[in-house]
This record gives structure tokens, C-alpha cells and sequence, in this order.
């Protein structure tokens, strides 16, 4: 099994969104590295920590999980889509994605602030200064220190 972070504007999808729709696919994603780890590392039952950025606090707002394989994320065909990528074919889609599913939604969130500070968490990498990446993975160890620690 293994773990993620995925980030989110919460005022585009939040974990209330989650919470209502029950799953949804992760789209959007536009960079090869996230990607790859949705293409080739996410495996159903993964867990996710849901991150909220841009929010006021950002930081982790509940658990995920991953319930789908990889698919073609539907987007990149779609003209109308912010996401919409003209050089991506069906037959061979340049970006995938996975469904995840609503788990859980913290009481408080977890701020970044507190990830940060927290030395427990030493070597998350959305720690590290610069830290963008929309899809990271996470460890065990990190993962179950926010889902049943910090995040109640």
C-alpha cells in the first residue's frame, strides 16, 4: 500500500466537494512527474491526505483513497476544458488520472504551518521550500501521523 498527498484550491474542489460527490477522478493534473505516479505507482486503496492550497489555512482537510486504476483523464480532450491539451490523442492519451473516494474530513484541518513545524514530519516533501507538486507521495509513517494524530 502506499500513501499521497493530493492538492486541491479549495474553492475549486475541497473535501466537501469529496464528501458530497462520494468519488471523483482527479483531473487536471499537468505535470509529467504527478503523472507518472498516478500512471504508475497509485494502486487501489492507497490512501491520500487531501490537501487544500490556496485556503485559509492551507494544509491537509481529510483522507482520501484511491478506488480506480489509471485512466484517461477525460479533460485533455476537451475543447472546452481549462485542461484541454491538442497534441493529446484517445488512442494514445498523454494524461491519465485515477477516481478517489471520500474517507474522512478532519475536524480542523492540519495547516501547512503545523507540517512544517512539526518534527515528526521531517522529510515530507510538501515541507521543502518551493514544494508545488500537486501529487506526492507520502510515507506510512507521515501518513498515519496525520490521519490519527493531528487530524481529528
Amino acid at each position: 500500500m502506499n500513501y499521497w498527498l493530493l492538492k486541491s484550491e479549495g474553492d475549486c474542489y475541497s473535501i466537501d466537494d469529496l464528501k458530497k460527490d462520494k468519488k471523483t477522478a482527479w483531473t487536471g493534473v499537468r505535470n509529467y512527474q504527478a503523472r507518472n505516479f498516478m500512471r504508475d505507482s497509485m494502486k487501489v486503496g492507497d490512501g491520500v491526505l487531501f490537501y487544500h492550497s490556496n485556503a485559509t489555512p492551507t494544509g491537509v482537510y481529510g483522507i482520501a483513497k484511491i478506488v480506480s486504476t489509471p485512466h484517461a483523464d477525460e479533460t485533455q480532450f476537451d475543447i472546452k476544458d481549462d485542461h484541454y491539451d491538442l497534441k493529446s490523442k484517445k488512442e494514445n492519451p498523454t494524461w491519465v488520472c485515477v477516481d478517489i473516494g471520500f474517507v474522512k474530513k478532519f475536524d480542523e484541518p492540519v495547516s501547512l504551518t503545523e507540517i512544517k513545524i512539526d518534527p515528526a514530519l521531517d522529510g515530507m516533501m510538501v515541507r521543502a521550500t518551493g514544494s508545488r507538486l500537486s501529487v506526492q507521495p507520502v510515507s506510512e509513517k507521515h501518513f498515519t501521523y496525520i490521519a490519527e494524530v493531528l487530524g481529528k
